[in-house]
């Protein structure tokens, strides 16, 4: 039992999820709040990383399972929670802060895959909308010499503003300058760049084709270097794809293995069986079971080397795991004289004393509204019991 499930609740899951399952509710919560997208949702951002750093953490989600958010924060937790940034940066491999060259953001798309496609590779288109250099002006945002230093703040892009308290009392307040927009220049609005209107840059549409090597996973990252939006005297940012697996109709991944259930007859689980299994390749599998191998009920059986391939080495693969589900018959499928011989042929039952004083019963099928509606009838039979004097006269209390 947890204490509290407040960021079980910001990410989505239950307090039994897998370390797995926690990091692939981060992943679609962190892409879909980041600030990049949502500028207005920062603090829901800020919530959703710090419950995932806690939840990730062996230690710290232990001590927040037993004491809840209070003993996070009084345990010294608290005070030590990551810039929510360098989190996502982490999370993706942005690699942090990096010496030289300044760089830009680097962005960031989840691109939805099959398993299929997980499994045989594939190459995907994917049109996205990026900042390029302006070519016209060459990222100068006008005619050369038309860029100076802004009037306003004098090339440092910030503003003082002087805000009275009470007399004899100011306050100084640092905000981005308004006129170029923290820039630190204009641009003579003669000479201005009619193509990016000053700006710098423009906006273009590239084609990335995303190759998905064989054996690759879900949340597995595919990084295009350098090919991030352009900004002038800034190294480009990075794209970074993030594959995000589709839920698959008839098998689940594990790792390497891949999953799925077959329902059998009682016969075949008795008897022997071939079935069919269709790969995610489209060739099919013969799956054989011997007269004589009895499978259970739940039971689990594999094919080795037909689950997912290994990434880089496609000819080693993994296991089909199968989770069997026996069929059994309805009531009354065999006549009274054929069960008899039915019950020749089966494995003998075990003998059972049943003692003199014992109390017989019949199973019937359960059902939670029988317990109570019987419950009512023989409260009301009691009671009409009650009631009938001798030769079946219906009697009353009587009254003092």
């Amino acid at each position: 039992m947890v204490k509290e499930t407040g960021y079980y609740d910001l990410l989505g899951v239950k307090p039994t999820s897998t370390p797995d399952e926690i990091k692939k509710a981060y992943r679609k919560l962190a892409l879909k709040f980041h600030p990049d997208k949502n500028p207005n949702e920062g603090e829901k951002f800020k919530a959703i990383s710090q419950a995932y750093e806690v939840l990730s953490d062996v230690k710290k989600r232990e001590t927040y399972d037993r004491g809840g958010e209070e003993a996070i924060k009084g345990g010294g937790h608290g005070a030590d929670f990551h810039n929510p940034m360098d989190i996502f940066d982490m999370f993706f491999g942005g690699g942090g802060r990096q010496r030289g060259p300044k760089k830009g953001k680097d962005v960031v798309h989840q691109l939805k895959v099959s398993l299929e496609d997980l499994y045989n590779g594939a190459t995907r288109k994917l049109a996205l909308q990026k900042n390029v250099i302006c070519g016209k002006c060459e990222g100068r945002g006008g005619k050369e010499g038309a860029v100076g230093k802004c009037r306003i703040c004098k090339g440092t892009g910030m503003q003082i503003r002087i805000h009275q308290l009470a007399p004899g009392m100011v306050q100084q307040i640092q905000t981005v300058c308004s006129e170029c927009r923290g820039e630190g220049e204009s641009i003579d609005p003669k000479h201005m760049c009619k193509h990016c209107n000053g700006k710098k840059v423009t906006r273009e549409r590239k084609i990335l084709e995303v190759h998905i090597d064989k054996g690759m996973k879900d949340g597995e990252n595919i990084r295009f270097t350098g090919d991030g939006d352009q900004e002038p005297g800034i190294e480009a940012g990075d794209i970074i794809i993030v594959l995000d697996e589709k839920e698959h109709d008839r098998f689940q991944r594990q790792d390497l293995d891949l999953i799925t259930e077959m329902e059998i007859e009682l016969v075949e689980a008795l008897c022997g069986f071939q079935k069919t299994i269709q790969t995610l390749d489209d060739r099919t599998l013969v799956i054989t079971s011997l007269p004589g191998d009895v499978i259970k009920d739940k039971e689990i059986k594999c094919v080795m080397n037909e689950g997912m391939p290994i990434k880089r080495d496609p000819f080693e693969k993994g296991r089909l795991v199968i989770k069997f589900k026996v069929k059994f018959p309805e009531n009354n499928f065999l006549p009274a004289a054929k069960l008899t011989q039915l019950d020749n042929l089966l494995p003998p039952r075990k003998e059972v004393i049943i003692p003199d004083d014992a109390e017989e019963h019949d199973l019937e099928d359960y059902n939670p509204r029988d317990r109570r509606r019987s419950r009512q009838r023989n409260a009301h039979d009691e009671d009409d019991d009650d009631e009938m004097g001798p030769g079946g006269q219906r009697v009353q209390c009587a009254s003092h």
